[in-house]
């Protein structure tokens, strides 16, 4: 297992490189991650904040703190790919699995705000597996 791993946006214009010691690994299923990702649940890798080094474009990431409740969400300006940020608190940092080029030292620990998972994630979970489009 790599001590480092890349990462970065669909487009390839923010960059950077994290120490591969992430510490948690969830599948969120509240509401706000359903809204943040387009989908049923976000994955979130947490580590330190110092464990992250931006290679290129830290310029372009914008950041949505809500006013109201406690999350954040960071992008790209370009892509709208979600990207690394630290908490509120500056205590972690929280990387989107799938904003990395390599496999993190964990796998997933808890699906997390399950009761709030979208009604039609389960049945989605035995849908057919196909390699591209279905024909």
């Amino acid at each position: 297992m790599s001590e480092k791993i890349t990462g970065g946006c669909l487009c390839g214009k923010v960059t950077f490189e994290v120490n591969n010691s992430f510490t948690r690994f969830y599948f969120c299923h509240c509401q706000q991650c359903q809204k943040i990702t387009g989908s049923a649940h976000a994955a979130n890798s947490f580590t330190t904040p110092d464990a992250i080094k931006w290679i290129s474009g830290q310029r372009l990431t914008k950041q949505y703190d809500d006013p109201d409740r406690d999350f954040t969400v960071v992008f790209c300006s370009e892509c709208g790919s979600g990207l690394p940020f630290v908490t509120k608190t500056s205590k972690t940092l929280i990387v989107p699995a799938g904003s990395l080029n390599e496999d993190p030292n964990i796998h997933p620990n808890d699906n997390i705000f399950w009761a709030e998972r979208a009604s039609w994630y389960d049945e989605g979970t035995n849908a057919n597996p196909c390699a591209g489009f279905p024909s």
